[in-house]
């Protein structure tokens, strides 16, 4: 795929993603898309860039590592993907927001790495909304002890919620998990934490983020339809 491709790919997502919004009442600018550079080569990653794609999605610690060594901070980059506690340590450092946090053991990891650094991390809590035992995130039912717990450390600072739905081949019937993440971070929203800032609403994928817009994400996550399907094996 070259640069020109990705370059029409993002109008294009850019477009939908207006179309969506304006459907649901929403504003376009409301809703920032996030490239996922999964094993994506660093070439193309900077003809994301260069479209005006001004967050990077990882999923790997050490994988981001390198890409962020070597490209600086044209962009954000957020970590999208499962953070284990030995890598916390290099998260605090790299990434300007983690999406990924589920559970107590990673938060207080993070929170003491941060403390190091004297910065406050942003983070999303991680929620398994479909319930699945193939998906990472806190149960629905769990996820407002956890904001309470994470929003005791000083270093890290809930910025809202992430999840993703189980994949149709209808978008349609992804909507009703956007739905309930949205009720979930107003439900959170209204505990009223302090220190807790339920802003942002990460969902919806390639195949079902019109959906998600339209329930009110404020990030989506786009990595085949800006770059394709990843090589097999």
């Amino acid at each position: 795929m070259n640069d020109a491709t990705i370059i029409e790919n993002v109008e294009r997502i850019r477009e939908r993603i207006a179309r969506a919004a304006a459907g649901a009442g929403r504003r376009p600018e409301d809703v920032r898309l996030m490239a996922v550079t999964k094993t994506v080569d660093d070439e193309r990653i900077n003809a994301a860039i260069a479209a005006g794609v001004d967050i990077i999605g990882e999923n790997y610690v050490q994988e981001a590592k390198r890409k962020i060594e070597l490209m600086g901070h044209p962009c954000q980059w957020h970590l999208i993907g499962h953070l284990q506690t030995n890598k916390a340590k290099y998260a605090v450092k790299l990434f300007d927001m983690i999406h990924s946090v589920d559970r107590q053991e990673v938060a207080r990891e993070l929170n003491r790495r941060a403390a190091g650094t004297e910065r406050i991390v942003p983070i999303l809590i991680e929620v398994n909304v479909s319930g699945e035992a193939t998906k990472r995130g806190v149960a629905r039912e769990e996820a407002l002890n956890l904001a309470r717990e994470i929003a005791l450390l000083e270093h890290l600072s809930i910025r809202g919620l992430m999840t993703m739905a189980p994949w149709f081949d209808d978008p349609e019937a992804a909507r009703p998990y956007f739905t309930a993440l949205r009720i979930l971070r107003d439900r959170i929203a209204a505990a009223d934490i302090p220190g807790v800032h339920m802003e942002e609403l990460s969902m919806g994928m390639s195949g079902d983020f019109e959906a998600a817009v339209a329930e009110g994400a404020t990030i989506v996550r786009i990595g085949r339809s800006l770059f394709g399907d990843r090589p097999s094996g």
